[in-house]
């Protein structure tokens, strides 16, 4: 970490409070990270140089885990909760139940990825998160929602709005205080719990299969967020899965294994974007949401079904007959798409790590490690308006300026809600070449511009984007600011994140 005073790991309410109030004393701030893991927006370095980093990685209790039930599908949860954490909790405690999970790696924070409006397959974590504890610049601890008449009440971890005003929406992105814990909904499994992929036939079309997705998301008919990647998203997500399983399956090498690579990426990543969406409820509801889906993008795109014991079985019978050419592209792309699929079904893996350090001949490197791997990734996250045609030129524009810079984009854009849609779009570069770490900066700094330019802002901002970020609406910040002075009068929590001026002297 750059530019770092020092490093503490609190491990209760009480020493976070502690730390607050040293920190008022000597003037000296602090930027609290869940797990540093906030890789592509700038990880666990502070917005500005001289800041103690506040790791909450300690305070991992899943506080009610005892009470966890179909019944109280609520987890109350610290900071340095884990996906991985919570899974295994589940899967031994409460096994019918599940939660929306991230395609970041298993290590990563539940809470922390929420607090910065991260998106899971289900959905906007910010809507999973509600009833938070935080201590405030001031050192003072406030709980939200009806936490407030106190743990033992029984609306504590229930009816979310709870009385009167709701400020939980301040410590989203926000640097007012600093959460120890929040309720996180979880859901429960449906009977049935399908994937579709959804291949475009024609690029020139993108526009029209978006609205068609906004439409399905409208009227109730998809389960979960529709992921809408470009061929180089889909590609690399895959290329590193269909390598292995050719080498150690099919004994390939040289340019065999290539050209087998290629084979199998004509089979399962040739559209020029690639949908994967989920369909879950009782067999009815599935089976008529499919046929919806199927009628509504026919001659479109390609829709194909994936359910995890069908994926399973195909995967086994396909290994089984690799030895035939015609066969082999599948059975590599069902070795690829297994890891996958079970991540859009609610199992965190590390499998979009292990893709990216393939890439640059890191494999078997931990996601946790991630900081010492030569991977750079640089997120650009606009939110966009619901209209296909509007962001496929923006899309293509976007890929233009790219161009210039001599990179690649990958790009997701997903249909959040039946009101949001947002782009995912990344730059990968060599963090060991720093020619390669400038033009990705250049790039990144310039697709960011455009983005403004059309009337746009990220949904989730970088570190080094806070500074532009902010100069935009000067009234709104203004705002924040006085807010900032009543609850942080001495500017000591994160400094420079999402805020334009601190307060106190």
């Amino acid at each position: 970490m750059d530019d770092v005073k020092a490093v503490v790991r609190p491990r209760s309410v009480q020493d976070v409070v502690a730390l607050v109030r040293h920190a008022r004393a000597t003037r000296l701030p602090l930027y609290p990270v869940s797990t540093g893991m906030n890789w592509g927006y700038g990880g666990s370095n502070p917005v500005r140089p001289g800041c103690t980093v506040v790791d909450l990685s300690a305070m991992d209790r899943i506080r009610n885990a005892a009470d966890i039930t179909p019944r109280h599908p609520v987890a109350l949860i610290e900071p340095g909760v884990t996906q991985a954490q919570l899974h295994r909790h589940l899967q031994a405690q409460a096994p019918t139940l599940a939660f929306n999970v991230t395609g970041s790696a298993a290590s990563t924070s539940v809470l922390g990825n929420a607090l910065d409006r991260g998106v899971g397959y289900a959905g906007p974590r910010v809507d999973d998160v509600f009833a938070l504890e935080v201590v405030l610049g001031t050192g003072d601890v406030i709980r939200t929602g009806f936490r407030r008449l106190g743990e033992t009440s029984p609306l504590a971890q229930s009816h979310p709005h709870g009385l009167g005003p709701i400020p939980d929406g301040l410590f989203f992105q926000g640097n007012f205080g600093i959460v120890t814990s929040a309720c996180f909904r979880l859901m429960r499994k449906r009977p049935v719990e399908m994937a579709l992929s959804i291949g475009l036939h024609d690029e020139a079309r993108l526009g029209d299969l978006l609205d068609g997705l906004i439409d399905l998301k409208r009227d109730g008919l998809l389960s979960s967020v529709a992921h809408v990647g470009n061929a180089a998203r889909a590609r690399a997500t895959l290329r590193a899965g269909l390598t292995q399983y050719l080498q150690q399956r099919c004994a390939l090498a040289g340019a065999a294994l290539e050209q087998g690579v290629d084979s199998a990426l004509a089979v399962v990543a040739g559209s020029p974007w690639t949908g994967l969406v989920g369909l879950s409820g009782d067999r009815a509801q599935v089976r008529s949401a499919l046929s919806e889906v199927r009628r509504r993008l026919r001659g479109m795109a390609q829709v194909r079904t994936f359910s995890h014991g069908f994926m399973t079985l195909a995967s086994g019978v396909a290994d089984r007959l690799r030895g035939l050419p015609w066969v082999r592209p599948y059975a590599a792309g069902l070795a690829a798409a297994l890891p996958l699929q079970s991540l859009a079904l609610g199992t965190p893996t590390d499998i979009a790590f292990d893709n990216l350090f393939w890439l640059y001949g890191q494999q078997g490197l931990p996601a946790a490690d991630y900081e010492r791997s030569r991977c750079g990734v640089l997120f650009i996250s606009p939110a966009l308006p619901m209209d296909g045609r509007f962001v496929q030129q923006f899309v293509s524009e976007l890929q233009q300026i790219a161009d210039r810079h001599g990179h690649t984009l990958f790009i997701t854009l997903n249909v959040e809600t039946a009101h949001s849609l947002v782009g995912v779009i990344n730059l990968l570069f060599d963090r060991d070449d720093p020619s390669a770490t400038r033009r990705a900066h250049d790039c990144a700094h310039a697709l960011h511009i455009h983005v403004q330019a059309c009337g746009l802002e990220v949904y989730r901002a970088r570190t080094d984007q806070m500074q532009a970020v902010i100069t935009r609406s000067p009234e709104h910040w203004s705002l924040m600011r006085r807010l900032k002075d009543a609850w942080d009068p001495d500017g000591v929590i994160a400094p420079g994140r999402y805020s334009a001026v601190e307060g106190g002297s």
